[in-house]
């Protein structure tokens, strides 16, 4: 009876040592070490004279890993007593939860102050899956000037991230860890230009998943710079002209075809859609006479 266990014994080792060793070996390194995917600085749009459009700035955002985290409801309520939560902040967690995977980090708070950041680090111990992160926003600088054109970025909804899954093996690749998109204008029409590449780190991970050490990384490549044609004074000029009508000019260089100017009235501020647009602002821009969210220049 003893020796037929140790030959049961043996026989498993050979299994585990030899049979299984590769996989086995793969799985352990897997456990052992994460890739953890480096997101690029999204590229510039500047017009003919250099002047930036859009770029983008670095901010701190408190986001929660529901797979990770407490029950929700009473989490966000301990949370709100460190930092402040508005009510639109918990309707946009709660849509984003709904398209969203239970093991991606979701941002309760964007644009955490100094002092905001402070004060959550010092009490981090009492919630399991939160934490602070940097991130980089999209900015459009001259706000509702050439809105029309340039367009605006947004979250990656689900059936984006169905249309991506669709796309080369290659491209699918780069876009992993990125959370926005191109949704309207030149930001979706010029999306793959302005992304750049991503990065990543191979870290050393511990048996809590925290990172101990880098072994290995590849620098992003940040997106190309986006030069348009067009003289965003002239731009600035002619939809001051308009005022408050509504109506559309494209002005164009004969000598080669250029665009000058792409002007839809009324406009609209594109950075109010960057972080998720709120209910309140959506249903003013949805539901006014004026039709603001229009391109006049291209369906009028």
């Amino acid at each position: 009876f003893v020796v037929v266990l140790f030959v049961l014994l043996v026989a498993r080792l050979v299994v585990l040592q030899v049979v299984r060793h590769d996989d086995l070996a793969l799985q352990a390194e897997a456990n052992r070490t994460a890739v953890v995917p480096i997101v690029p600085n999204r590229g510039l749009i500047v017009d003919r004279n250099g002047v930036v459009l859009a770029t983008n700035y670095s901010a701190y955002t408190l986001e929660i890993t529901p797979a990770k985290a407490a029950p929700l409801e009473p989490l966000v309520d301990e949370l709100a007593q460190v930092v402040d939560i508005q009510p639109r902040d918990r309707r946009r967690f709660k849509r984003l939860l709904e398209e969203s995977k239970s093991f991606e980090s979701l941002p309760i708070r964007t644009k955490l102050t100094e002092e905001e950041v402070a004060r959550f680090t010092a009490q981090r111990f009492r919630f399991p899956g939160v934490e602070v992160k940097a991130r980089l926003f999209r900015n459009y600088p001259l706000g509702d000037v050439g809105s029309h054109l340039l367009g605006y970025i947004g979250r990656i909804n689900q059936a984006e991230k169905k249309t991506i899954d669709e796309w080369p093996e290659e491209e699918q690749s780069n876009y992993v860890g990125t959370e926005y998109i191109g949704k309207l204008g030149l930001e979706q029409k010029y999306e793959r230009e302005l992304h750049g590449t991503t990065g990543f780190e191979l870290v050393e991970t511990s048996a809590g998943g925290r990172a101990v050490r880098r072994l290995e990384s590849q620098a992003a490549t940040p997106g190309n710079t986006l030069v348009l044609s067009v003289d965003i004074r002239l731009q600035a000029l002619v939809e001051q002209m308009f005022g408050d009508r509504r109506g559309a000019l494209v002005a164009l260089d004969p000598r080669s075809g250029e665009v000058l100017a792409f002007v839809s009235k009324p406009t609209f501020d594109p950075n109010l859609f960057v972080d998720g647009i709120d209910f309140d602002s959506w249903r003013e821009l949805n539901e006014s006479i004026d039709k603001p969210l229009l391109n006049r220049a291209l369906r009028g």
